[in-house]
């Protein structure tokens, strides 16, 4: 690929605009300016220029910033088609974390610029999570069955059809008291998510704090970030 054939992306609108891909996927991997140029070996003001898409790089150049991006050239340049994002009801792999019981599909694609992260996760009964926080937000859908959400220490019981939009700062938890699976649709925004992915998703948050005190052990070994 040429130079010019970048400018034509980045200046014409005949692509999506450079500038703000560097910049949102920098920010996913909470990055600052400078750390991204001592990972890149490039000038803080030089890489501000692209930022703001007042400077075009060479090939070479984005295969550096692209490097400390930990992405491809491709996440730059490529065109991503409409059947790339599709995925069909009887053709989605359903996989596991090592040592959960949570069954994980997803159903998000990823392209660049792309912020959600979206699953559908089966989840057996007594299934109790952790009570975390993160960045972002999270949208949940529940499917099938019942879930009992803990927001903000309100507890919520959720039933199929019933949604929830909520911020990732806010502490929240859900289990599956019942005694039959249930099924949710997982939606959000969390950086994590959008660094290298593998087959299986890391861990969907981090936790708010220390274990509770009500927690046994034998749902501790149940327990994931989510």
């Amino acid at each position: 690929m040429s130079l010019s054939s970048l400018d034509a992306t980045t200046r014409t609108g005949s692509g999506p605009m450079l500038g703000p891909m560097l910049r949102r996927r920098r920010r996913q991997l909470g990055l600052t300016l400078r750390q991204l140029c001592d990972r890149a070996g490039l000038s803080v003001g030089y890489l501000s220029q692209v930022e703001n898409n007042k400077a075009v790089p060479t090939l070479g150049t984005l295969a550096q910033i692209a490097a400390g991006l930990e992405v491809g050239l491709d996440y730059f340049v490529a065109q991503p088609k409409p059947a790339d994002a599709l995925s069909r009801a009887d053709g989605r792999p359903r996989f596991s974390l090592p040592g959960s019981p949570i069954g994980y599909e997803a159903i998000s694609s990823e392209y660049p610029g792309s912020e959600l992260s979206s699953y559908i996760l089966h989840v057996p009964p007594g299934y109790v999570s952790e009570t975390v926080t993160h960045d972002g937000e999270e949208i949940i859908l529940i499917l099938d069955g019942e879930i009992e959400q803990t927001l903000g220490g309100e507890v919520i019981a959720m039933r199929p059809g019933d949604s929830l939009h909520y911020s990732g700062a806010t502490p929240h938890a859900w289990a599956n008291r019942g005694g039959t699976p249930a099924r949710l649709l997982w939606t959000g925004t969390l950086s994590v998510l959008h660094q290298r992915r593998s087959q299986a998703p890391p861990p969907l948050s981090v936790r708010a704090g220390g274990r509770r005190h009500d927690e046994s052990k034998n749902e501790s070994n149940r327990r994931e970030r989510t």
